[in-house]
């Protein structure tokens, strides 16, 4: 069995190669040939922890295996990362444990990956404003993976915590593009894409606020009750997902549909406008909306080609197990 530790991770897997692995894993959903397994997300009643699994098949990568982890909002404290994961690879064949993996910054990198496919296929291609709503740990890698996929001339975000936005100003900084602290109507007014990536329960961004033309990739919310954007926004989006029984239980559809804004049918597949079943955008006036919820799938290819990159570069730890 191979052990990839995670202070290793950030030396094998470039945002280029997560963007392969998360892109590839969504066109395999769409074509039916990989499939993810039940969600399970519990509060554990310990810690105000959140713990849970994720897991799926991909018959194209033969990568088989689940996720393990959640979120304990005290870890800062401990000088920890809230989000704590770990990824148990499998051998199709034979069902052995092939490989564990270190998942905290796997899952940093295919959450922003995801955003940044859906905007290389949906965003129009003229965008220049990029807007970023919310500044946690996620944010800066965020801005990072999405800001490479348009010509982007500048970013603007919002936090309810301004001063937060530091980070991102410093990223924005090492990019070369111009950085403003805004508010959310000024954010909506200007931006040509918009990420948000919150752990919001209550909507943040409003419908009036979201101009003709704008794509949004709402990567926050993943978890039942979590609201990012006001459901009224998706009845005037054509509405894009990782995987759409994700993304009417527990993703930002969910209240849409809730609240009758939005029907299960209206929501498409971003895996089929990558493999050419779907056209995408259908005008330059569009609102698009990437509902990208996460699914085990985005998970198993990184971690997949970490475990390559780590066998071939010598850095992997062989255990007879």
């Amino acid at each position: 069995m191979i052990i990839v530790p995670e202070a290793v991770i950030a030396d094998l897997i470039t945002p280029e190669a997560s963007f392969d692995a998360v892109e590839q894993v969504f066109a395999s959903m769409a074509a039916k040939s990989a499939y993810n397994f039940p969600v399970i997300r519990e509060a554990i009643g310990h810690a105000d922890a959140l713990y849970g699994f994720k897991s799926g098949f991909d018959r194209a990568g033969l990568n088989l295996g689940l996720k393990s982890g959640g979120y304990w909002p005290g870890n800062a404290e401990r000088g920890l990362t809230n989000h704590q994961s770990t990824v148990f690879l499998f051998d199709a064949d034979t069902g052995k444990c092939r490989a564990v993996v270190g998942g905290n910054l796997l899952t940093a990198l295919r959450t922003a990956a995801a955003a940044a496919v859906s905007v290389a296929h949906l965003a129009r291609k003229d965008a220049k404003v990029l807007g970023i709503v919310g500044a946690g740990h996620q944010a800066a890698f965020q801005l990072r993976a999405v800001a490479a996929q348009r010509g982007f001339e500048r970013v603007v975000a919002w936090n309810r915590s301004p001063e937060k936005l530091d980070r991102l100003a410093k990223v924005a900084a090492e990019l070369g593009l111009p950085f403003e602290s805004v508010s959310l109507d000024d954010l909506g007014a200007q931006s040509d894409v918009i990420v948000t990536i919150t752990s919001s329960f209550d909507a943040i961004l409003r419908d009036a606020q979201v101009r003709p033309g704008t794509h949004l990739a709402c990567m926050g919310t993943d978890t039942k009750g979590k609201q990012e954007v006001e459901a009224a926004l998706l009845a005037r989006t054509r509405v894009f997902t990782d995987e759409i029984a994700q993304s009417v239980s527990l993703g930002e559809a969910q209240h849409a549909i809730a609240d009758g804004h939005l029907r299960e049918a209206d929501i498409a597949e971003l895996g089929a406008v990558i493999n050419g079943t779907h056209p995408g955008r259908a005008s330059a006036d569009e609102i698009t909306l990437f509902d990208g919820t996460g699914v085990g799938l985005q998970d198993l290819a990184v971690a997949s080609a970490a475990v390559d990159l780590a066998v071939e570069k010598g850095v992997a730890v062989e255990v007879e197990f």
